[in-house]
């Protein structure tokens, strides 16, 4: 099975994507989603971007650096 798409994705500009940014963390507290640490926060894709995952706020969650390396096999 291909992962192809029909139109390519479009990457937020550096900008656009501190916003989203802002927003997710906002949602959840400033706290990651995992242990609810308070710092060292990290946006984390659920569907990765390489797995056609978008940059939006259904697809993103809070994690502290070492729940997110977790998620990663770190």
């Amino acid at each position: 099975m291909s992962l192809r798409q029909k139109h390519p994705r479009i990457k937020l500009s550096p900008n656009a994507y501190q916003a989203l940014r802002n927003q997710v963390l906002e949602r959840d507290g400033w706290r990651c989603q995992e242990c609810g640490s308070l710092s060292n926060l990290q946006v984390h894709h659920l569907n990765p971007r390489s797995g056609l995952g978008s940059d939006t706020v259904t697809n993103l969650i809070t994690l502290c650096a070492p729940c997110h390396g977790k998620r990663h096999g770190r």
